[in-house]
């Protein structure tokens, strides 16, 4: 077995190992840096996730969690959005505004577990999980805030944020300080692809 999961046959070509729970990771589990953070939430039983915005990290996160075999809705104002999903995504998609009660309840949001806005806009997502968190009672709500000072606010105020800005910063100081690229050698959270998209 390899370290990323997969198993390589006697001429060295990689191939889905099972998980445990009889079902396989994908073949290019390896090519798209699935490790060890991604193998834990696989053991979890499969859990309701909404999320609003269908960008790079939306739509990443989205088929990500779907092949994972998590019910996954994404709502995106624009339809060709939809696009980055794949034909083959076999979650729920909604058309709509996610500040709009009415569209999050179309995505099954009083059912979910977990919830996470990733559109463009700082304000959509904050009022997105704001929604979330205090209307809705979902249980893990994350956003992201791409201004630092209000991302801390926020936080401080008891919103789970990201801020790509400082966590970029923070990456490119640690390279020019020790040479050391955590988003290159997977050790971003235990997995690579978490630093990319």
């Amino acid at each position: 077995m390899l370290l990323d999961g997969t198993c390589a046959n006697a001429t060295g070509v990689a191939h889905a190992m099972p998980r445990g729970d009889g079902a396989a990771m994908p073949r290019d589990a390896a090519a798209r840096g699935w490790g060890p953070a991604t193998e834990r939430l696989r053991r979890m039983h499969a859990v309701n996730v909404v999320i609003v915005g269908c960008g790079r990290v939306g739509s990443t996160l989205a088929r990500r969690l779907a092949e994972e075999g998590h019910r996954v809705a994404v709502v995106d104002e624009n339809v060709s959005a939809f696009g980055r999903l794949g034909e083959d995504f076999q979650g729920q998609m909604v058309v709509g505004s996610g500040i709009d009660e009415e569209v999050l309840r179309r995505a099954g949001i009083e059912q979910a577990d977990c919830f996470a806005s990733v559109t463009n806009g700082d304000n959509r997502n904050i009022m997105a999980a704001q929604i979330a968190q205090q209307v809705f009672k979902v249980h893990r709500v994350i956003t992201r805030i791409y201004d630092p000072i209000r991302a801390e606010v926020y936080r401080e105020l008891g919103l789970e944020t990201i801020c790509p800005t400082t966590i970029g910063a923070s990456l490119l100081h640690e390279f020019f300080s020790t040479g050391h690229n955590r988003a290159q050698t997977g050790a971003l959270a235990g997995d690579r692809a978490s630093a990319q998209g």
